[in-house]
């Protein structure tokens, strides 16, 4: 039995093994996708204004990043990442800003052109003062902060008037859908203001100023302005790809050259090879056949690491690679607890088969506690870290994993599959030199 399961983990890992060879080209299901600093591309950061946001200012925020991260899905940017971030400004006051990363867009205007500029739409009550400035008896209109506004839009699209009293027929008019939040809201203040005047405002600009006639329910509002058909096409389109619940402004932007990106990323992988070389020659000098056994276990442990990293799929960053070379330093460690733990049984005169066995489950709470606090950092740094550090979290908790997994389960497998029972004086000498040990202690 114990035959049959080192063959079927030899099997299993043959088959990442070719997974993970197969699926090495960018132009397979499953590459490793890059982040920035390993492929290159553009980093663009906006200001957002949220001066005008009189309730909910973090879910404007986040609606923001969603219209954002949608628009520039739309437009096909690969493996786009947008994040929400607070910023020191000036005399230390605070400003929110949105942090957009474009893996392989080297081009600064085609970034800035893929996520394009989207309106900012609001609608809010409008009163009436007299101007003090005109020396004519003029009114001005002044606009009261409603709360509705593009975040709470679901689509939009364009229609053509029927003609009545107030418009004629065929005008274009673009008709919105709010989501249910929305329309809940949309009625509220209808029902709360027959008889006033609403302005939706585009852009800053008032380009209508309808009367509320009645409760207005079911979450659908008409614009009409003074536009054409192919303007109020281009409006569609740019509700329907997310209007931007608050103005945003561009701060900076940074390129990253391929060149650059990809000589960080060669030498993240040289650095693992080195690494990992270095440990596997450790191990084999140290322990040498259980050593041996644990660097098959180990590069199954990096082929594991590997296909999760396609599979998932997680955005390959210079911090990620770090991480996976910290984590290979895990994996080692597990084998060596276990392997000191043989040790002692041997010295106790213990067969080594047995040895085996109670150095397992003699080393395993120690791995337990040590992998277990590991997976509680990793989670505390992804939960509370930035975007690097969270790509370092989550391939260092994924490590931790694949770790657990191959010194507890594969390790043992192949030692129980490869040692006897009881020992003749080859596998004696072998167990003894492996760990260490010149003159026997086996009776």
């Amino acid at each position: 039995m114990r035959f049959i399961s080192a063959l079927a983990v030899l099997i299993i890992a043959g088959l990442l093994g070719w997974f993970v060879i197969t699926t090495s080209t960018s132009t397979t299901h499953f590459p490793v996708k890059l982040g920035l600093d390993l492929a290159g591309g553009t980093e663009l950061v906006y200001r957002a204004d949220t001066k005008g946001v009189i309730t909910d200012k973090e879910g404007a925020l986040n609606s923001l990043r969603d219209v954002i991260e949608k628009r520039v899905n739309l437009f096909g940017v690969a493996e786009p990442m947008v994040e929400l971030e607070r910023s020191s400004a000036v005399a230390g006051a605070q400003e929110d800003r949105l942090l957009v990363q474009l893996p392989g867009v080297t081009d600064v205007k085609a970034a800035v052109d893929a996520i394009g500029k989207t309106p900012t739409l609001e609608f809010k009550l409008v009163n009436y003062v007299a101007d003090t400035t005109s020396t004519t008896s003029t009114l001005k209109p002044i606009y009261t902060e409603t709360g509705l506004s593009g975040r709470y839009l679901k689509s939009a699209e364009l229609q053509f008037s029927t003609g009545n009293q107030t418009g004629a027929a065929n005008q274009p008019v673009v008709v919105i859908h709010f989501n249910d939040e929305g329309a809940k809201l949309f009625e509220k203040l209808t029902t709360e203001n027959v008889d006033r005047q609403m302005a939706i405002i585009l852009d800053g600009e008032a380009i209508s100023s309808p009367v509320i006639r009645e409760p207005i329910p079911g979450g659908t509002a008409t614009i009409t302005g003074q536009f054409t058909p192919t303007e109020g096409r281009e409006l569609v389109q740019n509700l329907n790809f997310g209007a931007l619940p608050v103005p945003i402004e561009l701060v900076s932007s940074n390129t990253v050259g391929p060149t650059l990106g990809g000589t960080a990323f060669e030498a993240g992988l040289m650095a693992s090879a080195i690494g990992f070389a270095l440990v596997a020659l450790f191990m084999i000098l140290w322990y040498r056949l259980p050593g041996l056994i644990a660097t098959l276990a180990l590069i199954i442990y990096l082929l594991i690491t590997v296909a999760l990293i396609k599979a998932v799929p997680i955005t390959l960053t210079a911090s990620g690679i770090a991480a996976l070379i910290l984590s290979i330093g895990m994996a080692v460690d597990a084998n060596v607890l276990i392997f000191e733990r043989m040790k002692e049984e041997l010295r106790a005169a213990k067969a080594p088969r047995e040895a085996v066995r109670i150095g397992f489950s003699r080393a395993w709470p120690a791995i337990r506690d040590g992998h277990f606090t590991m997976l509680i950092s990793s989670g505390i740094l992804f939960w509370m870290g930035t975007s690097i550090v969270q790509g370092f979290a989550l391939v260092f908790g994924l490590g931790v994993i694949a770790s657990l997994v191959t010194a507890v389960m594969i390790t043992r497998v192949f030692l129980l599959a490869v040692v006897p029972e009881e020992g003749s004086a080859l596998w004696r000498h072998l167990l003894e030199t492996g760990f260490g040990k010149r003159k026997s202690n086996l009776s």
